[in-house]
């Protein structure tokens, strides 16, 4: 039993330090530099579409079963998934509008944001390199 205590909580100390922040990027020549949680909220949300004098902002998503999507909008607006799921069905049944575009993983959000300064999207914070900026950061893990 205690073999099985110490499994568990090394389990959970491991997927903790595994757990990296997210970053939510743009285009290097974006006029975004920094947004507020609430201005994140709102785009992915599609409540707005522009920030202050930009061009339309284009939001990109993780893909539907990612672990990296339900970290984001629970760490961003304190509600599950399955939430943010049946709001965006709710909108695209009405026709207000449509949910932000998916993608395939981290690269393929950094490989769209690095050709379109529209285009904003979140990673992993492992997967963050020069080609992208960051407007926002995510904790997602207690600081040590």
């Amino acid at each position: 039993m205690k073999y099985l205590i110490a499994m568990i909580v090394l389990m959970l100390l491991i997927s903790v330090q595994a757990q990296a922040d997210i970053v939510v990027v743009v285009h290097p020549s974006s006029r975004l530099k920094n947004l507020t949680q609430q201005q994140i909220i709102d785009i992915y949300m599609g409540r707005i579409h522009a920030v202050e004098d930009t061009n339309r902002i284009v939001p990109y998503d993780q893909p539907q079963d990612s672990e990296l999507r339900a970290s984001f909008y629970q760490h961003l607006t304190g509600r599950p998934v399955a939430f943010i799921n049946a709001y965006w069905a709710r909108l695209l049944f009405t026709g207000r509008a449509s949910p932000p575009r998916q993608v395939t993983d981290n690269m393929s959000i950094v490989d769209i944001v690095e050709k379109d300064p529209n285009v904003i999207g979140y990673i992993d914070e492992r997967n963050l390199n020069d080609r992208v900026s960051v407007v926002f950061k995510i904790i997602t893990h207690a600081q040590q």
